[in-house]
């Protein structure tokens, strides 16, 4: 119920309109309820709170592949966060031409699936490099065919992979490459109207550019769509101590392999008499039996040792350290 005025207050009112301090026009209009439009065949069920958080995901994404894909194509490859949106599934798949590469992800347990769409153009590019060439694109568009389809089916698994590490402060999945689909006809995941969210990268292997999107359906990511906010991401970040970098590198380093090598000493023959030995000849050495021998491990000299034998193999065993390089 509105408040009712006083005499006074009516009377100052009266007077602060004939006076023109307060315009009646404006006072109806500041009771009017502010409307907004909604349009309910494309409900808002993702938040730019939920967009930011998926970029800053896909940014870590991006610098793994940036990381783990030059080992497969030997090139430089440069991954960008283009940026991310939400729209109906319809519109992701109308926007596709044919041929395109999608890759049909399961994200157990998650129910569904997401897809991972990659420009034609950056297809032939890779198949090209993992064939040998230079990563050139064709000229003409044509569909893939079966043998190049296979060979995408290894990069399309290590993206795959690469998905874990950056939603691992959200959800504990086990992502799984379903199959490739050249025509987007066929890869209907969800239903046409079905929100979704695209986050758009942009993948440049040497001189060739190219995009390539993430559809994430709403119905997906449903179960853990409270998690997609920045304070929960950065909250739920596993702050990792040095100490366990030190264990890793130590137990990477202790299975490193590096070659070792005993000289047993050296000698100046001529040419003609390199070429001429036979089986039984001696040759001098500048060492003396009971001489220490110089051990080297790569091109560092690290032991002094003194030859021997060990069951049918030769041997040497250690005297001494030499601890300066």
């Amino acid at each position: 119920m509105s408040d009712v005025l006083s005499q006074s207050e009516i009377d100052n009112l009266l007077a602060a309109l004939s006076s023109g301090e307060l315009d009646a026009d404006e006072i109806k209009n500041s009771n009017d309820v502010q409307v907004k439009n909604y349009d309910f065949a494309r409900p808002s069920k993702f938040s730019k709170e939920h967009l930011r958080t998926l970029e800053i995901i896909f940014e870590h994404y991006s610098r793994l592949l940036a990381t783990h894909l030059p080992a497969h194509l030997r090139k430089s490859i440069q991954v960008t966060v283009m940026n991310s949106e939400a729209i109906t599934y319809s519109e992701f798949s109308n926007s596709l031409s044919n041929p395109v590469l999608l890759g049909i992800v399961n994200l157990e347990p998650l129910e569904g699936s997401i897809i991972i769409e990659m420009a034609d153009v950056l297809g032939f590019a890779i198949i090209d490099r993992m064939l040998g060439g230079d990563g050139q694109p064709l000229d003409h568009n044509r569909n893939f065919t079966e043998i190049e389809i296979m060979i995408m089916e290894r990069i399309f698994a290590t993206l795959t992979e690469l998905l874990v590490e950056p939603w691992r402060n959200v959800v504990e999945f086990r992502p799984q490459l379903v199959k490739i689909e050249t025509n987007s006809q066929f890869a209907q995941i969800v239903s046409p109207s079905e929100m979704s969210s695209i986050v758009t990268m942009s993948v440049a292997i040497g001189d060739i550019d190219g995009m390539m999107n993430i559809c994430l359906p709403y119905s997906v990511l449903e179960p853990v769509i409270e998690h997609l906010n920045t304070k929960f991401w950065y909250s739920n970040m596993q702050v990792k101590d040095a100490n366990d970098y030190k264990d890793v590198i130590e137990i990477a380093i202790s299975k490193a392999k590096v070659p070792i090598r005993a000289i047993l000493g050296q000698s100046v023959i001529s040419v003609n008499d390199f070429i001429n030995l036979q089986k039984g000849d001696i040759i001098k050495l500048n060492t003396k039996i009971e001489d220490e021998l110089d051990v080297y491990v790569g091109s560092i000299q690290k032991f002094k040792a003194l030859p021997g034998a060990a069951d049918d193999s030769y041997a040497v065993r250690i005297k001494s350290i030499i601890r300066e390089e």
